[in-house]
């Protein structure tokens, strides 16, 4: 016996290579799984906030990472990402009031997080750790919601 999701459910999954390409991939996987399910009063804010994360692997880790797109019941889209890295940023790491820190204007970077908290309607993350020198390759993962 199997078993049927509702229609307006459904998860995507990407690996992404360790490559400077990666967050354009993700961008046009999230537009083209969009597009395909009728959202695009979510694209926007999704690929960019996908963008953000997925470009802070790439910066920041050493490894692959991984994307994942799930449309939950009641209308809203969860993207999670994970990588090889066991460090989770704010504002991921702690309570809703924890902020990242705001980028000096002249700086040419340091805003991804930030758009997370404008832009996405809640985030989280953990850490898959316990401590471990092995168990640091388990690495994050961080996730955001829009929609619904």
């Amino acid at each position: 016996m199997g078993t049927v999701s509702p229609q307006d459910t459904w998860t995507y999954a990407l690996r992404v290579p360790h490559d400077p390409r990666a967050a354009r991939v993700a961008r046009m996987t999230v537009r083209s799984v969009l597009e395909s399910h009728g959202r695009p009063e979510i694209l926007d804010a999704v690929e960019l906030l996908t963008s953000e994360l997925v470009t802070n692997t790439y910066l920041h880790t050493g490894g692959p990472a991984s994307l994942r797109l799930t449309a939950l019941k009641d209308g809203r889209l969860r993207v999670g990402v994970w990588d090889s890295s066991p460090r989770v940023p704010a504002p991921f790491a702690g309570p809703p009031w924890d902020r990242a820190p705001l980028a000096p204007l002249d700086a040419g970077g340091g805003r991804g997080l930030g758009l997370v908290q404008e832009y996405a309607d809640c985030w989280g993350g953990w850490s898959l750790s316990e401590g471990t020198l092995a168990d640091r390759r388990a690495g994050k993962l961080l996730w955001f919601e829009v929609g619904g």
